[in-house]
């Protein structure tokens, strides 16, 4: 837990309902262990996109497509999402999802390899969100800086790792170093790279929103 955990209580019992749909899928993600995204997140995320009110988002990471859901419901209806999900089951049930939600024609669902889709993804976007496997977002980064516009935002969610990231990497199990690693020089990116501005915020397991200035 990176805040305390009352804060976090405190900050949860003030959360309001988020739409049916969205309560449903949550309540089976929960049940399932299927990992989406966390109240504080959700509150923030909502509040990204109003201010910055995108016609075009990318994902990269669906799951069962709670966020970009989610990211539909707070963006205005010509707004396109495109997101990526290599993991077949998971696949499937973002399908579902989608379709019960009513919104096959705003969220496209890219299937398989990230990296793939995203070479051949023309751009640009406004926001582009990434929640997928931790230790590839360092690889991901070339592509999303040429996919995302001048002026865009670009959200990084889980980048803290419960707040592990600032142990040094013998402090960390062997079987995480090379995440741990790989993270802490993707945060060291994006907060060096002379294209973006990039604020790191310990909510949830950690976020970065950066906004591309050339």
């Amino acid at each position: 837990m990176i805040v305390d955990e009352r804060i976090v209580d405190y900050i949860h019992s003030l959360e309001t309902r988020n739409s049916d749909i969205l309560e449903t899928i949550e309540q089976e993600a929960l049940k399932e262990r299927v990992p989406i995204i966390r109240k504080e997140m959700q509150s923030f995320l909502k509040v990204l996109l109003l201010l910055k009110r995108p016609k075009r988002i990318l994902e990269i990471g669906t799951a069962v497509a709670f966020s970009a859901i989610l990211m539909s419901e707070y963006t205005e209806e010509d707004c396109i999402i495109d997101t990526i999900e290599n993991y077949e089951k998971r696949i499937q049930k973002a399908k579902e999802n989608i379709r019960c939600a009513g919104k096959e024609g705003r969220i496209h669902l890219l299937e398989r390899d990230a990296m793939e889709w995203m070479r051949k993804l023309s751009g640009p976007y406004d926001v582009i969100f990434v929640d997928a496997a931790k230790a590839q977002y360092l690889s991901y980064f070339p592509e999303v800086i040429r996919l995302l516009k001048k002026g865009g935002m670009l959200i990084s969610d889980n980048v803290l790792q419960e707040g592990g990231i600032m142990e040094s990497r013998f402090a960390v199990e062997r079987r995480d170093r090379t995440i741990h690693s790989r993270m802490r020089e993707y945060l060291y990116l994006i907060k060096h790279d002379k294209r973006l501005e990039t604020a790191v915020v310990p909510i949830g397991d950690g976020a970065s929103v950066s906004i591309k200035k050339e």
